[in-house]
Parts: structure tokens; C-alpha cells; sequence
């Protein structure tokens, strides 16, 4: 799937030199891999959980929420809500921010969700025109088209917690689970300063309002744009991961909310059936993952068998066979994405091909098309009205 060029992988997992922040030690492992050792061997978790109940307390009652819950429907934020309601006996503001994208068993499992569960909810979703363009913008420049998608999520919960004046956010998984701009030995707040780090690609709405034709202004670019540091903390906001008190155990919480909420897996491009709870929100995220695999040579199915050997289910061995199998197929649903945004192939690699990370060398040529998702049929093509 690449010309001669071997990338160097991780002594331990399955990880190329080429994802993003990772660094190899004296013994060829990755800094990911280190991280959860320490994770798994050296945090106190009964002291973290303990440390997330006198956080709680601090909110519980003294606000109309007791926090506000980023949701997508995925399997952590579903977790994330189950405990929060279950266990610790929290009244949420479930807020989603939708791309635009959502598959039909995701919106399924959503209403399910909630209605089991029982939680005041708000869902947003952004102006299509403008979707539109921005992610042409920013895979333009970046190899990247979901921008949008990353500020949003990120960024509209916070601008709800000052509006709502609900200080207290508290989302999923940390990011230290999979990448090392932060580690557990850090206090991972997920603040401005993170959101500037590395979700939104280093382009603020700012940015994006003067990269664009005119038609776009920051009135339109709000809800990607992250809360004034002054309300914020005038507000004396905290935006914690539930992962950082306790250990984050995605197969293990996956089985607890399909027995407990009847969520639902699902099927998603370029991974094997054994991860039917990975990324089953979005209609591109086979899109998404082909694209890193056309930049930095691997794909969803990489990064889950390394997770699966960080936690002693698979062997390298395994790992590598199941890469070899699904990662780096040009996924049927790049058509519709090419419709959606209205650029043909060609002109999509091209754009994949500026962003490459050496010494990744694709082989455009050589990359077999994988099979069409079962709903892909059902999924919504409509264009935008053609103005004079």
C-alpha cells in the first residue's frame, strides 16, 4: 500500500513513527504505550476516585445542572452519562453538537439513551452552507476536513456552561489514552488551552473568518469559537475528563451500556467486526480514517489493535495480521463526501497528498476500494438550493 518506504513501528504496539506526538525510547516503545503502564501500574485510582466525588460535591445542587455532559452518542459519552446519572446520582445538561453526519442506528441509540436514562438534552447543529465550506477550507489546508467538527464539539458545550451558568463539564476519555500531549501525570483540564493545542488544527474562527470568501462572518462562526476567557472565569468553570479518576476501560464500558441501555454497535469502514463500538457516530469517519492513513501510513484499525495490546487482549503478531487486512482501503463513502462538498477525486488527493508525513510515501495506485456500508443507502445527499 506504500512504496519502499518501512515505517518504523513501536517495539510494543503496532504504532508508525508518523502519528502525531509519539516518541520511541531506548527499547523502540512509544510514549502511548509508556503512558498506560504508568496508567495501569503506578496511579493510586482509589485516591483519583475519591478526589472525582469531592469534585462533584463541590457543584452537586448549587446550580440549575449539576454539570453539563458533551455527547455525541458514542460509546464513552454514553458511559460518561450512565455513571454520572447511575452512580453518582447527578442532574446533566446532555449537550450534543452534530456535524451534520450522524448515522441512523447512532440516532437510534441516542433517543434510546436518554429516554432510559432520563436527562434535559440540547442538540445543535450548524448551519449546512457553512459546514460546507469550511470543511473544503480546512482540508484544503490542513488534509483535514473536520474542523468544524472538532471546534464544535469542543467549543459549544463551553459556550453553554456560561450561558446557562453551569461551571461544571466533565467529558470521557483522556486524551492521554491514545496520544502524548498529555500524560496521567498531568492534570488534563479540557480548557482553552488544549482546545488551542491541538484540537482546532491551529485555526481559530478568527482565522477561519478571514480565510473565507466574506460570505462567512464571526456571526456565523460562533459556535466554533471558544467561550471569552473572562466569562470563563468569571464563571470559575472546570472541564475535567471522567477517565482521569478512574481507569478508562472502553470494552469493559461498552459492554455495560449495551446490557444497561440497549446501545448498539455498529458497522464502520476499514476495521473488523470486533470493533463494532469504535466511531460508529459518523457517516465519514471512513473518510476521516483514510485520509490519515493516505498522510501518516495507518489507520482505525492500527490504533484499536495497539489499545487492544496496551491492555494484554491481542499479541503483536495478531495486531499486525489485522492491520495487514483492513487498514488502508479507499473507503465507498468518499463518494459521497466528494458530492457533499463538490471537488472530484483527483483534486482530493491532490490536497491528501500536500499534508503527507514523511517519511510516509503513498501509493495512491495501489490502494484497493472497500465495500459500501450496509446504510450507506439511507444516508441524506441533499444540496443546498442554487442561489441567483
Amino acid at each position: 500500500m506504500s512504496k519502499e518506504v518501512s515505517l518504523k513501528t513501536c517495539s510494543s504496539c503496532v504504532m508508525p513513527e508518523t502519528h502525531e506526538s509519539i516518541v520511541f525510547d531506548a527499547c523502540g516503545v512509544c510514549n502511548v504505550c509508556r503512558q498506560v503502564e504508568h496508567k495501569q501500574t503506578l496511579v493510586d485510582w482509589t485516591a483519583k476516585g475519591a478526589e472525582f466525588r469531592e469534585l462533584v460535591e463541590q457543584y452537586r445542587g448549587k446550580y440549575d445542572y449539576d454539570c453539563i455532559v458533551p455527547f455525541s452518542g458514542g460509546k464513552d459519552s454514553v458511559y460518561t452519562l450512565y455513571e454520572l446519572i447511575t452512580k453518582h446520582k447527578l442532574k446533566p445538561l446532555v449537550v450534543s453538537f452534530d456535524h451534520g453526519f450522524l448515522r441512523p442506528n447512532m440516532l437510534a441509540n441516542i433517543d434510546r439513551v436518554l429516554k432510559k436514562l432520563g436527562a434535559d438534552y440540547i442538540k445543535f447543529r450548524p448551519n449546512w452552507h457553512v459546514v460546507r465550506k469550511l470543511m473544503l477550507e480546512t482540508l484544503t489546508r490542513k488534509g483535514d476536513f473536520c474542523w468544524h467538527c472538532h471546534t464544535g464539539i469542543f467549543a459549544y458545550p463551553m459556550q453553554l456552561a456560561v450561558k446557562f451558568k453551569v461551571p461544571f463539564v466533565i467529558w470521557g476519555e483522556p486524551s492521554a489514552e491514545y496520544t502524548s500531549y498529555y500524560t496521567y501525570e498531568d492534570s488534563e483540564e479540557v480548557d482553552e488551552r488544549r482546545f488551542n493545542r491541538f484540537v482546532n488544527l491551529g485555526i481559530t474562527a478568527e482565522d477561519m473568518a478571514g480565510f473565507l470568501d466574506g460570505t462567512v462572518t464571526m456571526r456565523d462562526l460562533e459556535p466554533f469559537a471558544y467561550p471569552p476567557l473572562k466569562d470563563m472565569m468569571k464563571l470559575g468553570v472546570r472541564s475535567v475528563c471522567l477517565g482521569s479518576y478512574q481507569p478508562w476501560d472502553v470494552k469493559k464500558q461498552v459492554e455495560i451500556i449495551k446490557s444497561e441501555l440497549g446501545w448498539n454497535g455498529d458497522q464502520v469502514e476499514g476495521i473488523p467486526g470486533e470493533y463494532s463500538y469504535e466511531k460508529i457516530e459518523c457517516m465519514m469517519q471512513g473518510v476521516r480514517d483514510y485520509l490519515k492513513f493516505l498522510k501518516r501510513g495507518y489507520g482505525r484499525t492500527t490504533h484499536l489493535a495497539s489499545i487492544d495490546i496496551r491492555n494484554k487482549r491481542m499479541t503483536r503478531e495478531e495486531a499486525a495480521r489485522l492491520v495487514k487486512e483492513f487498514d488502508g482501503k479507499r473507503p465507498a463513502s468518499l463518494d459521497v463526501f466528494l458530492d457533499y462538498i463538490g471537488i472530484d477525486e483527483p483534486e482530493f488527493l491532490r490536497l491528501a497528498m500536500k499534508n503527507v508525513v514523511a517519511p510516509h510515501q503513498p501509493d495512491v495506485a495501489a490502494i484497493p476500494r472497500g465495500p459500501e456500508l450496509p446504510d450507506q443507502r439511507l444516508w441524506d445527499r441533499t444540496q443546498p438550493l442554487k442561489k441567483d
